[in-house]
């Protein structure tokens, strides 16, 4: 499993508790914040999946 998918996954959690705290809190700024962190894992996650499938399409 690449790296990238451990990190972004990891990434998209914490984006997404920052993200609910902001909610609960009114807290705008965290809220946001939590949102872009959210999406940066997600899209990280996804290059290390098709860093997987590249390495997967070698090894057959």
């Amino acid at each position: 499993m690449d790296k990238n998918r451990i990190e972004g996954t990891k990434h998209q959690v914490s984006g997404s508790v920052k993200e609910t705290v902001g909610k609960a809190t009114g807290d705008r700024s965290q809220q946001v914040e939590g949102n872009l962190q959210k999406n940066a894992g997600k899209v990280q996650r996804e290059v290390g999946k098709a860093a997987d499938d590249v390495r997967d399409a070698r090894d057959d």
